[in-house]
């Protein structure tokens, strides 16, 4: 089963047709053709199967012959980790963390990243090819990144954790997980959070806690979390 995404097709649609690009993709490297079933989904829990019945150079239209909508898990996860120096770290973080299932991510800009600026742009084309490859018709959300002066002014319920290296006391988070609830977690940049900022985060209640023995990397810290919260909630 091979998963297309577009936004634009709706719980309401008999009829679509694919983008130019899409279109193309489709005729020209898939080699299908009329008659054919295709599989749509457009990010909000939809799965639609369809039948082309039209194609050109740059025009494939199908007709959709059912629709269904998945289950949304019973627990909301949002990871806030901040923007890795290399570019190209953060994107894997960003496939694999929606391949093991991530609602929300949040870049967040702190006093020790290297990196400031992102582009959205390509961060949200990696997490939809990641969508379809996992087969799942929910694609996470990607917030415009934040300062994390910022991010701890909102208001956000749930259990909020904060992953640091600090030598201080902090209990591991798959201990401290629960399952069936919304879920925080903030991962610092190469260089840590701040003292400052993780006492911001601690007088905003967030939990200290630690990820395992070993110093990891800002996106090996934000897989193992994604992966403690899934396997939590798996029991």
């Amino acid at each position: 089963m091979q998963l297309f995404y577009s936004i634009d097709i709706t719980e309401n649609a008999d009829v679509f047709t694919f983008s130019k690009e899409e279109s193309r993709h489709i005729i020209k490297v898939l080699r299908k053709s009329i008659g054919d079933i295709l599989y749509i989904t457009n990010g909000k829990g939809w799965l639609f199967t369809a039948k082309i019945e039209f194609i050109s150079n740059n025009k494939c239209t199908a007709k959709v012959v059912s629709k269904e909508k998945q289950s949304k898990r019973f627990y909301n996860l949002h990871l806030a980790v901040a923007p890795t120096k290399m570019n190209d770290r953060y994107e894997w973080f960003l496939e694999k963390a929606t391949e093991i299932g991530v609602d929300t991510i949040t870049p967040i800009i702190c006093e020790h990243s290297e990196r400031k600026v992102v582009k959205l742009e390509r961060f949200e084309r990696i997490l939809q090819s990641a969508m379809k490859q996992s087969l799942n018709c929910y694609l996470p959300k990607l917030n415009d990144a934040i300062t994390f002066k910022d991010f701890m002014a909102q208001n956000i319920e749930g259990q909020l954790f904060i992953a640091h290296c600090e030598n201080s006391k902090k209990a591991s988070l798959k201990s401290k997980l629960a399952p069936k609830l919304n879920t925080t977690i903030l991962i610092g940049p190469e260089g840590d959070f701040s003292k400052n900022e993780i006492e911001l985060a601690l007088k905003k209640e967030y939990q200290p806690v630690a990820l395992g023995d070993t110093r990891l990397r800002t996106e090996t810290a934000a897989i193992v979390a994604c992966h403690s919260v899934a396997f939590v909630n798996e029991l």
